[in-house]
């Protein structure tokens, strides 16, 4: 059922968009199955199952836009995306803002607690903040080395804000991600948020974008892929690491889902993607190195 949704390109309804995040590991049953049907000489199950591996080989390839821009560089720039679990991890990013240096962070789930602490310990270096402000998973926040102007951010049930950077003279759309998940009772909505972020990604026609954050979703959810279709790219994509997984991180890298992501426009290339562990939440943070390029 699952491997069928994924070839009509449908989340469909529970359990399909929770078993979805999880499509590359039944590679390992159905490699166990095609190997015992062969063993009990059981014809029809090998043919089944090798129909069966074939498709999820074929669904493992990186999907959406690749390639690199044709422009020459014009700025360099380093983005971070923290999922904090309603500020718990809070202590554990701070060290790590400190150590890496992004230039631009996107942090989920911080409430009132978790962006008062920010300010305090790292505001000097990132003056400048845009913010939607509420408790346990509501609040967000985006840190800025660079000046941001304020700008509508995607409506949610969880705060989405968004604003403008001015990266060395270039203005960059900023746009934080952070849509529900797909739990049993809200798929719908779920499949709402994601297509509000679609949406947005579509109309956005003036020049560079950085969408990134928690989406909730992977490229083998159709609600997903249809974000890619914009012709947004992935940037863990482009740096080589478009199956690594970054939550439930008890879990990870052995298994897991790549949920959080940090999606560019086709002005940008991208150099490096580091999936980094933080005590305290359920996701790997995202860091990756970006080169903005001038458009051809």
């Amino acid at each position: 059922m699952i491997v069928g949704c994924r070839a009509a390109d449908t989340d469909a309804v529970t359990p399909v968009p929770q078993l979805l995040a999880f499509l590359p590991w039944l590679l390992v049953p159905a490699a166990a199955a095609v190997a015992l049907s062969l063993l009990t000489r059981w014809w029809t199950g090998l043919i089944w199952g090798v129909v069966v591996l074939g498709l999820l080989a074929w669904f493992l390839r990186p999907y959406g836009p690749g390639g690199e821009p044709g422009g020459p560089a014009l700025a360099r720039l380093r983005v971070l995306t923290s999922n904090v679990e309603f500020g718990w991890a809070t202590g554990s990013l701070i060290p790590v803002i400190r150590r890496d240096r992004p230039d631009i962070v996107f942090v989920e789930e911080c409430e009132y607690t978790c962006q008062a602490r920010l300010k305090r310990e790292v505001g000097a270096a990132y003056p400048y903040r845009r913010a939607v402000e509420g408790d346990t998973s509501v609040g967000s926040i985006v840190l800025s080395r660079f000046p941001l102007t304020a700008t509508a951010g995607v409506p949610g049930k969880m705060g989405m804000p968004g604003a403008v950077a001015d990266v060395d003279g270039h203005p960059v759309r900023l746009q934080l991600a952070h849509p529900k998940p797909p739990l049993p009772r809200q798929v719908s909505l779920w499949k709402e948020e994601l297509g509000r972020l679609r949406a947005f990604a579509d109309r956005h026609d003036d020049g560079p974008l950085v969408l990134a954050g928690d989406f909730n979703a992977s490229q083998d959810h159709a609600a997903f892929r249809r974000i890619l279709d914009t012709g947004l790219r992935d940037a863990a994509r482009l740096a080589g690491e478009g199956r690594e997984p970054s939550w439930p991180s008890d879990t990870t890298p052995a298994f897991g889902a790549q949920i959080d992501h940090v999606l560019v426009s086709k002005e940008f290339s991208a150099s490096r993607a580091r999936f980094l562990d933080l005590a305290g939440t359920d996701h790997r943070s995202l860091l990756v190195d970006l080169t903005l390029h001038q458009p051809r």
